[in-house]
């Protein structure tokens, strides 16, 4: 919170939770912030983190947000970054991905298979769509809401972290400025990853028909920042 709290302006902390069973959701309503600038989106099946994502989002336009920063909440993410994502969006960009390789590998106690998916996911969807982002997959980014009003207009199908690729590649496809601002990525202290084989699998093939939607289309140039 206090990373939060020393950027002087209007703030509103989302959660948003696919009834998980670590009592995430009662830990949220016992914080002394909430109603305030804590608020929670209690679901009742486990969705997916695209639509949670999207649920999410369609929350912070509703409440004339300006700007809206997704974040992992096991603080792989430091929400100490926030300000210099605000700040590129505040230079300008449209989007700011916080980037794991921007300068090289920054990436605390993953294990080395979890590093090879990583990389090599960044290598399938640079080729296959054209899109030169050091950290294409990231999850931990600045948003600006002219941005995010156009969700709905986007043909969004992946229900897992495909989100993040299918959002940098729309938003990129409709001119809007994505810059990447380099971060250290920390594993997870406690919990297990949700990334399934099955995910992996129907994310790889989005990707694939996301590479001929660019093929009729075309791709844009991303501006990267170190």
């Amino acid at each position: 919170m206090d990373a939060i709290e020393a950027l002087s302006i209007p703030i509103s902390i989302l959660v948003v939770d696919d009834s998980s069973p670590d009592g995430t959701a009662e830990k949220v309503i016992q914080h002394p912030f909430y109603g305030r600038n804590i608020f929670l989106i209690r679901r009742p099946i486990k969705s997916g983190l695209g639509s949670a994502y999207k649920e999410g989002f369609k929350w912070g336009l509703k409440k004339g947000h300006d700007v809206c920063v997704e974040m992992d909440s096991d603080f792989s993410h430091d929400p100490k970054d926030i300000p210099r994502l605000l700040k590129a969006i505040e230079e300008g960009a449209d989007i700011a991905n916080g980037s794991r390789y921007l300068d090289g590998i920054s990436i605390i106690n993953w294990p080395l298979h979890r590093l090879m998916l990583s990389l090599g996911a960044g290598m399938y969807v640079r080729f296959i769509t054209g899109m030169s982002l050091s950290d294409p997959t990231t999850g931990f980014k600045a948003i600006r809401s002219k941005v995010l009003e156009q969700l709905q207009n986007w043909e969004m199908k992946t229900e897992g972290y495909g989100i993040q690729i299918e959002t940098n590649f729309f938003a990129s496809r409709d001119g809007y400025t994505i810059k990447e601002i380099p971060i250290i990525f920390t594993e997870r202290r406690n919990g297990q990853s949700k990334l399934t084989l099955s995910v992996k699998i129907k994310t790889a093939i989005r990707v694939l028909q996301l590479g001929f939607w660019k093929d009729l289309g075309g791709i844009v140039l991303f501006i990267g920042s170190n």
